[in-house]
């Protein structure tokens, strides 16, 4: 079983994503639903608890963050939610790899993501 955390950052602004809406997703099963804090965290999805090995996604309403902030988005826009389809794989003997954490770095038009610490 694994924990999972997340982090946004707003590549317009330089600054954390806050008040971005994030869901994770098993399938066809919503787990979660929140909003990220002033620091572009998440700390309600700890609130999941632990995650048993298999293919999740997170999706983050990039479109309605930036709209929420002025920023003058095409119709529909480049980017509406961010899908973000991962993989939590068994812990490895030793105890390592039992925490997922998934930052996205986003602006209207591009987004990049990796597995962090």
């Amino acid at each position: 079983m694994s924990t999972l955390s997340s982090h946004v950052l707003d590549l317009v602004s330089g600054r954390p994503a806050a008040a971005m809406e994030i869901a994770l997703w098993a399938g066809d099963t919503c787990l979660f639903r929140g909003r990220t804090n002033e620091d572009g965290r998440c700390p309600d999805l700890a609130g999941v608890g632990e995650l048993p090995p298999g293919p999740y996604r997170l999706e983050f309403a990039v479109a309605a963050f930036f709209r929420a902030r002025g920023v003058a988005l095409s119709d529909p826009p480049f980017l509406d939610v961010v899908p973000i389809a991962f993989g939590i794989a068994a812990p490895a003997p030793d105890g390592g790899g039992g925490h997922y954490h998934v930052p996205l770095l986003v602006s209207p038009y591009g987004f990049s993501t990796y597995r962090g610490s």
